[in-house]
């Protein structure tokens, strides 16, 4: 970023139009952010609710950015639009109870597996174990599949706040400075999930670079890989499962 970039966020916190101005040169970014959430979220969630909330996250960031954080100001403004939409989705309380317990059913069952067999559980593995078919198994996926927008930890300790596509796409991030994860304080997490990655299938490892790192969506990352969009859908979720499970295996020591 050029200091003249630099200047105009400063500039921005004292003069109401350049804030204004840098307002709406990144409205887009609102949208961006929202569809992303609202393809693995159940039709009955209004896309225009998240995008309202998303640009409370937007002037947030354009009022807090520090450019001496070496961040991108793209970078900072997604993860606030994202952090805005994801805590409107929380205080909706849109997941039935009866899905999260499912989730954290299946999260369990795939870290008990892990750590039995030393390596991923297959689906039919998981089906077993959970007394069902696969076809209930894939159901159950696809049934679970929005509870894991939200943090990657449900208790009141620091990955509670985050959520799998912040922490994922911080990983993601080659900007010179500090990463999100190092602003945030949790650079032990950053490494927490490097390692619960290179843990991961290698289908779901290449899904979760695909959608997170080069941004592609589920449609797009089906075409390049010979899958129909649930089946990648339903890939993600396994991932996601397997690492919100490792994760709590891993994070006793984040504090």
């Amino acid at each position: 970023m050029t200091k003249q970039a630099d200047s105009r966020y400063l500039r921005a916190k004292t003069d109401p139009k350049v804030r204004e101005e840098l307002i709406l040169e990144h409205t887009p970014l609102i949208r961006y952010v929202a569809g992303r959430i609202a393809m693995r979220l159940p039709s009955h969630v209004s896309l225009d609710d998240l995008m309202s909330a998303g640009v409370l996250g937007l002037i947030d960031a354009v009022d807090k950015y520090d450019p001496a954080k070496k961040v991108q100001f793209k970078t900072y403004a997604e993860f606030r639009i994202r952090g805005a939409i994801l805590d409107e989705l929380r205080a909706m309380d849109w997941v039935p109870r009866s899905v999260r317990r499912k989730s954290s059913n299946l999260e369990e069952i795939y870290n008990k597996l892990q750590n039995q067999l030393g390596r991923p559980a297959e689906d039919e593995e998981v089906a077993e174990a959970l007394g069902i078919s696969l076809e209930e198994f894939y159901r159950l996926l696809d049934e679970v599949r929005g509870v894991n927008l939200l943090s990657l930890d449900d208790s009141e300790g620091p990955l509670s706040k985050l959520d799998s596509e912040t922490v994922l796409k911080a990983l993601g991030r080659q900007e010179e400075g500090e990463d999100p994860l190092v602003l945030l304080g949790l650079a032990e997490l950053r490494e927490q999930v490097a390692q619960a990655i290179a843990g991961l299938p290698e289908k779901e490892k290449l899904v979760v670079s695909l959608y997170y790192y080069d941004e592609l969506t589920m449609r797009e990352i089906g075409e390049v890989l010979g899958y129909t969009e649930s089946r990648i859908s339903q890939m993600h979720t396994k991932a996601i499962l397997r690492l919100r499970a490792r994760l709590r295996d891993l994070s006793g020591s984040v504090t």
